[in-house]
């Protein structure tokens, strides 16, 4: 006890002899509750105290004396045990009564006093409960108007009533604590309390040689013997954690259900113990003299500590602790406000006291955290660097950090430093700048260790990162620490900065790969568009491998159930591929293998064919060997980056297999019975054009029907043997094709001015077999190549003279033949013109009956009945039909020859002018007879 500080937590207020001189000088009990203090008398008589200790009123309780008094707190009442008069020896004197302190009634029409109302007068002891001293009174307030009073009494028995008191409908119980025995005198009972555990409700009974407990809910009640020794009277009270204390000549003990737990060993004989607000109140004797003891036990320090005379009542109410001595003096403390209390504490730098005063207080945490930073200041301005940071430390969520971080900025306090920012990142109270003052700390400290725990000590919560990522990621890049700033962006899911340290510093693309890979197909979408050219550039064939995965059907198989977007074109990935176009044109092939109907084909087939036309692809083939890269790293060491390039050109076999490819895709393309082909046929011919890729031109010019400009590319590369075996195919009218092309070739040749004799014999047959010119044309055509000679067209010339010697032959066997039919057409109609004719027909024409009158002759020989011809007798039915169209003929080809315009257009276009002529003079454009 003589190492406790002593501190005047507690004012003392003395209220002066006037004030005791209205207590009165016969007081024995005191009970306070309900902002009022009741106190007992020896001579019978009860007084209610006001705030100010001033006296309310007074009443008489009972007819002798008054021994007990208890204030309830649920109800306006008192309760009162005191001694009245008896009616018989028989009968106890001894009662119980029940006050009600909200009711008042006159004890007389002469009298001026008026008194509470008493609801029940009880006789406490009866032939069952035989009276005995009552040395202790308990009562415990159950729910309304239920009430438990426990008596103590000298012969060591506790009498117990519960029940209704002011209806009379009680139990009564008995406890037989230490009773008299045939060995052993009884040991008087000198405290009782109760508690409260959950619906248990159990009760300490203390008597002078043992302390028990029962447990009230058990029937009947079984003692429970917590320990051997005991106490006197007075020194008996329960805590506010619901502890039994009780003062001993050598300690002060505290009593849980399971017995004795801690003790504070205080000297001297113990005259009171009590309790407030978490202080233990006590007043200790010795030889000399008595003093009354405000004990703080967390703090291990005296709040108050007095000289006193002999103490007769402490009681405590409204804040306040009143002590009354048996000098009739009254005493009253009150504790002084927490600023006051820690003032005076920091003027004696006790800042540990102040700190544990403030948490018993049960204070804010700002205002202990206020503590604590003082107590760290302190700590600090005496260089105690490790016990200020310990400080500092407990403040982390009330105190702003930078007052803390700016104080242990000095290196030598890093270590210091590094401790507070782990605490604060601890709490999740850490912003971006502690993340990254903490991560240098560690790299400053080159403390891998702490930096790896730091980072991966959230693996067992499931991955929640308790900093911020990106700062974290920041730092550790910077300060090389690789491996970690790689751990923490793939746990937060950054993905860019997680393939940025794989790609970028690391140089792990087969990881970087596979992380891509298991993205989802919306972010593995997104980042191959981003990262995907350095990826190429080392590792084209897992690259090119990952995309087709991801851009073909199966890609988004495997996240069907997430996503049902549809996968990614090929095509939004080309730009990735800009330095590496041949495997740009493995994947392309690769995807159409996959996926054979797609709205992309077009496109795709496209971009194919400009792959395979383009003149150079300076990158490593897809059969080398995907680490080509650090062979051009050493290339590149070695030789100039043009040799460099030079080095990884295709070969001439390579390139033809491109072109071969090429006219593959134009012709599968296009089938034999499509319309429209599966690219852009306008851009294909542009780029066989641009490329001069003839083959391609050729298949698509011929697929448009453009077959002049299939014959221009032959006549371009002087292919005579081409020419003449495409125009063979193009001018077969079996096949559709169109004859005259022929004479485009013979053109052709005529205006070559090399020997070409053998082909230009090959194509006179040609235009001889199908009689497309004639020999004169042929003649005119061919004499523009002065390298012919006359041998090449003598034996067409020979043919051709055979052909319209016999022409004209026939021509003129013809004509004959004509001028007879004539010469016997005009005989006919002068013989018509001038001689009977006899028509000897027995029978009609139309209906084949006899011939009768009236009938019609006609100069044709058919004779009708009138009949028969009805109103038409001026034609001949049988003959009108072919006469018709005999006469429209005639006036068709008059109404011809006389279209001028017509037949000047055709002699200008046409080869042979004089054919043309002839057929108009046969058509009677120059007869001057028009019909």
């Amino acid at each position: 006890m003589y190492q406790w500080r002593k501190f005047p937590f507690f004012e003392e207020k003395a209220l002066g002899s006037g004030a005791a001189a209205e207590l009165g000088e016969n007081i024995v009990c005191s009970s306070s509750g309900r902002g009022q203090i009741v106190l007992g008398g020896d001579d019978a008589m009860v007084h209610v105290l006001d705030r100010g200790f001033k006296l309310s009123y007074s009443f008489q309780a009972h007819s002798t004396s008054v021994l007990h008094v208890h204030q309830l707190k649920q109800r306006n009442m008192l309760v009162t045990v005191g001694e009245d008069e008896a009616a018989s020896a028989q009968v106890s004197s001894m009662s119980l009564k029940l006050w009600d302190l909200s009711k008042h009634q006159s004890e007389g029409p002469s009298s001026s006093r008026i008194d509470p109302v008493c609801d029940r007068a009880l006789r406490i002891f009866s032939n069952k409960f035989p009276e005995a001293k009552i040395t202790c009174f308990l009562v415990y307030e159950e729910a309304p108007p239920i009430l438990l009073l426990c008596f103590g009494l000298e012969s060591g028995i506790v009498y117990c009533i519960r029940g209704d008191i002011a209806r009379e409908r009680i139990s009564r119980l008995k406890l037989l604590v230490d009773p008299a025995t045939a060995t052993s005198s009884a040991s008087p009972i000198t405290g009782l309390g109760l508690r409260l555990d959950g619906q248990a409700l159990q009760l300490f009974v203390v008597t002078a040689a043992t302390v028990n407990l029962y447990n009230m809910l058990q029937h009947p009640p079984q003692k429970q013997v917590l320990d051997g020794h005991g106490c006197d009277g007075l020194c008996v009270a329960m805590s506010d954690r619901q502890e039994l204390v009780i003062g001993r000549q050598e300690a002060i003990y505290f009593y849980e259900v399971d017995g004795r737990g801690p003790c504070w060993a205080f000297e001297g004989e113990k005259k009171y113990v009590g309790w407030f607000r978490g202080y233990l109140l006590a007043v200790i004797a010795d030889a000399r003299k008595s003093v009354f003891n405000i004990y703080d036990l967390k703090s291990k320090l005296i709040a108050y500590s007095s000289e006193v005379e002999d103490v007769a009542q402490v009681f405590c109410e409204w804040g306040i602790i009143a002590i009354i001595t048996k000098d009739h003096k009254v005493t009253c403390l009150t504790e002084k406000d927490m600023n006051s209390k820690l003032e005076l504490l920091y003027r004696k730098n006790l800042y540990p006291v102040a700190i544990s005063l403030v948490q018993r207080q049960q204070a804010d945490a700002a205002a202990t955290a206020q503590v604590m930073r003082k107590y760290g200041d302190h700590l600090y301005s005496k260089q105690d660097y490790d016990e200020a940071m310990a400080q500092y430390i407990k403040t982390i969520g009330q105190l702003e950090p930078s007052y803390v971080i700016q104080k242990f900025l000095d290196a030598q306090l890093i270590q210091n430093l590094t401790l507070y920012l782990e605490r604060l990142h601890e709490k999740a109270l850490a912003s971006a700048d502690h993340t990254t003052l903490l991560l240098n700390c560690y790299t400053k400290l080159k403390d891998a260790t702490k930096l790896d725990k730091f980072i991966r000590g959230d693996e067992q919560t499931g991955g929640q990162l308790r900093f911020d990522v990106e700062t974290a990621v920041r730092v550790c890049r910077a300060a090389g620490y690789y491996e970690q700033a790689l751990y923490v962006a793939k746990t937060a899911g950054l993905h860019e900065s997680y393939l940025k340290i794989l790609l970028g510093d690391l140089g792990n693309y087969v990881e970087a790969l596979e992380y891509i890979s298991g993205l989802s197909p919306s972010e593995a979408e997104v980042t191959l568009k981003q990262y995907g050219k350095i990826l190429v550039e080392h590792k084209p064939d897992e690259t090119t491998a990952t995309l087709l995965t991801l851009c073909s059907s199966d890609g988004n198989a495997t996240h069907t159930s997430s996503s049902s977007a549809p996968p990614p074109s090929p095509m939004e990935f080309v730009h990735i591929y800009v330095d590496q176009p041949r495997w740009l044109i493995v994947l392309l092939e690769q995807y159409l293998v996959k996926v054979s109907s797609s709205p992309i084909v077009k496109d795709i087939h496209n971009t194919l064919l400009e792959l395979y036309l383009s003149d150079s692809l300076a990158s490593t083939s897809p059969e080398e060997e995907s680490s080509s890269s650090s062979r051009k790293a050493q290339v590149k060491k070695t030789r100039s980056f043009k040799d460099a390039v030079s080095n990884t050109r295709e070969t001439a076999e390579e390139r033809s297999l491109r072109l071969q490819k090429s006219l593959d895709l134009l012709k599968k393309g296009w089938g034999a019975h499509e319309e429209e082909p599966q690219y852009d046929a306008a851009l294909a011919v542009m780029l066989c054009e641009r490329h001069k890729f003839r083959d391609g031109l050729l298949f698509l010019y011929e697929k448009k029907r453009l077959f002049k400009e299939v014959m221009s590319c032959y006549m371009k590369d002087s292919d005579y043997r081409g020419l003449i075996s495409c125009c063979e195919r193009l001018a077969d009218t079996s096949r559709g094709g169109d004859p005259s092309l022929w004479a485009d070739v013979l053109a052709y040749f005529g205006e070559r001015g090399e020997d070409c004799s053998k082909e230009v014999k090959e194509v006179l047959g040609y235009i001889e077999q199908y009689s497309l010119l004639p020999p004169l044309v042929v003649l005119q055509t061919l004499s523009k190549n002065p390298t012919l000679t006359l041998s090449v067209v003598k034996n067409y010339i020979a043919t051709q003279l055979k052909q319209e010697s016999r022409q004209i032959e026939d021509d003129r066997k013809t004509i004959q033949k004509y001028d007879e039919d004539n010469r016997l057409m005009r005989a006919e109609i002068e013989e018509l013109r001038t001689k009977p004719r006899v028509f000897q027909l027995s029978k009609c024409t139309a209906c084949t009956s006899i011939l009768d009158l009236p009938a019609v002759h006609f100069f044709c020989m058919h004779s009708f009945h009138q009949r028969c011809l009805g109103d038409n007798e001026k034609e001949c039915p049988v003959c009108a039909p072919s006469n018709h169209t005999l006469l429209e003929m005639k006036r068709n080809l008059a109404q011809n020859a006389t279209d001028h315009d017509r037949f000047f257009q055709l002699v200008r276009n046409s080869d042979d002018g004089f054919s043309v002529i002839a057929d108009y003079f046969g058509r009677g454009m120059l007869s001057t007879h028009r019909p």
